[in-house]
């Protein structure tokens, strides 16, 4: 038996194709979105825009899944009528405005070319300020709200983005009858589903995106919602009043879809969850793992036993009952960039490729930790645990007039590096614990000398999931036990997922030296980020983002 796992990135979507027993991986297949710059939508005016067309999002489905049928019917014992089931994860928070049928307002034509009516991708932060306001309000009027999300809601998150809608583009808003989730719309798609309100809810996405708690009834009440804007609260009306975990299937898979794709009518989909969270899963979380998934952004998350008391963690991005597995409360914190990072310094500042990158990273190999005398923030793409402040930008200190590209390559990695020491630091502070660090994405399974830079720098020691597509695993072992494969996630987990041989361990002598630098890190840290109120330079990056923009 089999199971189909749908996994959709930053850049592409990508199909994979298991065996239940024992995880083997049958067939798989990846699709680079047709639209935009690799996929995003951009406008060279706002550098805080990024949206992605929906149409891509079908394209990706039909083109991927048929792409890894091909692929796993080359193989033995493999047959297309013994797929169980599918499972679905995505990046997030990507809201959606759709129509009363559910079907996105960039696929009609009158807004196609609407920036507005696309989906408001992950790493968009043009909402900045709605999500201040958010925060203001909430801690005056519903601290509850944001004090499982770290204290503060961020502008990569559901309401910032709608709210952002309706202030810049209020007849997108006016036209959309709601708004759906990537992570919950997809499987809808494929469920056949053509009611917005009919559509099943993750927890993982309502919990760690939109405030939702069963503690508080749900989504924020319409009384709070009025004091942003009372469009927001009729909105609530139209949007849901549950959300659920992994053990509730989304629906199954409708006729049409089955037809279209070659797969068994009726199979189950299982709830989507945002791609780190199945990531997870597909790593083999358990209590004391925190898992990494490093890709274009990175994303940590970790699992706590819902039988006991977590506190809530000031800057990370939620504590969430059954976000990941059921019957714990999944923990998520992360960094807004770091292979973005990486590729912004190959590609866009020294116009370079691939090879450019394996020429620095075996230079930067060569070199010592602090022989360059390079020090870098790694807030490119703004500060997401545990400053929570998009508004926060790069910075290199130590350069000179022999500093070269290799030396800088290797800083930045040493600054996502500290970045990620931070966020551990921060989690294992409120007591959850910590003994095992696995890394999942491509950059962790093709970048020995990142690894080994985070060994040295965090102190733990490094693994490296089983599988090159852990997301898109971890979404076909939910399929499996929500298809009765498996009788719990223990078992599959169990059976389905992995760790590679090769561990980096924390090399001491390197330690020493990466202690001193994270010293100096969390000095500049602090200051630049507003933590250290005797040296407070926070509003030198805020000042120099205001000038930019008066400019352009």
């Amino acid at each position: 038996m089999f199971t189909l796992g749908l996994d959709y990135g930053t850049n592409s979507v990508r199909c994979l194709i298991v065996r239940c027993s024992d995880g083997a991986e049958f067939g798989s297949c990846v699709i680079d979105y047709p639209s935009g710059k690799q996929g995003i939508l951009l406008d060279p005016k706002d550098h805080h825009l990024a949206r992605q067309h929906p149409g891509d999002y079908l394209v990706g489905i039909e083109k991927s899944v048929k792409g890894a049928l091909a692929a796993a019917k080359k193989k033995r014992g493999f047959d297309a009528s013994r797929i169980l089931g599918i499972g679905v994860d995505t990046t997030g928070s990507s809201p959606i405005p759709v129509d009363a049928q559910n079907r996105p307002l960039a696929l009609d034509k009158k807004w196609k070319k609407n920036l507005s009516a696309q989906c408001w991708l992950w790493k968009d932060h043009t909402g900045w300020r709605e999500a201040a306001k958010i925060t203001e309000l909430a801690a005056k009027n519903r601290p509850q709200y944001i004090g499982k999300c770290g204290n503060t809601y961020s502008s990569e998150w559901w309401w910032s983005k709608i709210w952002h809608c309706l202030n810049v583009a209020p007849e997108v808003f006016q036209a959309a009858y709601s708004w759906v989730e990537l992570a919950d719309w997809v499987p809808s798609v494929l469920a056949g589903v053509t009611d917005p309100r009919q559509v099943k809810r993750g927890v993982c996405a309502a919990g760690h995106k939109a405030m939702y708690s069963d503690e508080w009834g749900g989504l924020p009440d319409k009384e709070f919602l009025t004091l942003l804007d009372p469009r927001l609260a009729d909105l609530r009306d139209r949007l849901y009043e549950k959300a659920h975990d992994a053990t509730e299937p989304a629906g199954t898979l409708s006729a049409e879809w089955a037809k279209k794709l070659g797969l068994p009518a009726g199979i189950p989909i299982a709830i989507g969850e945002f791609d780190v969270h199945y990531g997870a899963i597909g790593c083999g979380v358990r209590e004391g793992t925190l898992v990494k998934v490093i890709g274009t952004s990175t994303c940590d998350c970790g699992v706590v036993s819902a039988d006991k008391v977590v506190p809530d963690i000031p800057g990370i991005c939620g504590i969430v009952k059954g976000a990941i597995l059921p019957g714990f409360y999944g923990i998520e914190a992360g960094q807004s960039a770091v292979g973005d990072i990486f590729k912004w310094w190959v590609e866009v500042v020294n116009g370079g490729d691939g090879a450019l990158h394996a020429k620095l990273t075996k230079e930067a190999a060569k070199q010592k930790p602090g022989q360059s005398g390079l020090l870098a923030l790694d807030w490119n793409n703004g500060n997401r645990t545990i400053l929570v402040d998009q508004l926060l930008t790069g910075l290199l200190l130590g350069q000179t007039l022999y500093t070269t590209q290799a030396e800088i390559y290797r800083a930045l990695i040493e600054g996502t590096a500290f970045g990620a020491r931070a966020i551990i630091e921060r989690i294992r502070e409120y007591g959850v614990p910590i003994d095992r660090v696995v890394c999942a994405g491509g950059i962790a399974e093709k970048n020995p000398l990142l690894m080994q830079i985070y060994a040295d720098v965090t102190g733990c020691t490094m693994q490296v999931a089983g599988s090159s597509q852990a997301c898109a695993l971890g979404s076909a072992v939910a399929a499996a036990v929500l298809a009765k494969a498996h009788p719990n996630f223990a078992a599959a987990q169990e059976a389905m997922t992995s760790v590679q041989p090769k561990q980096y361990r924390p090399i001491p002598a390197n330690q020493k030296v990466y202690d001193q630098l994270y010293r100096l890190y969390r000095k500049v840290h602090d200051s630049f980020g507003g933590l250290d109120k005797a040296s407070d330079l926070s509003r030198v990056m805020k000042d120099l983002l205001s000038i930019k923009s008066e400019q352009s």
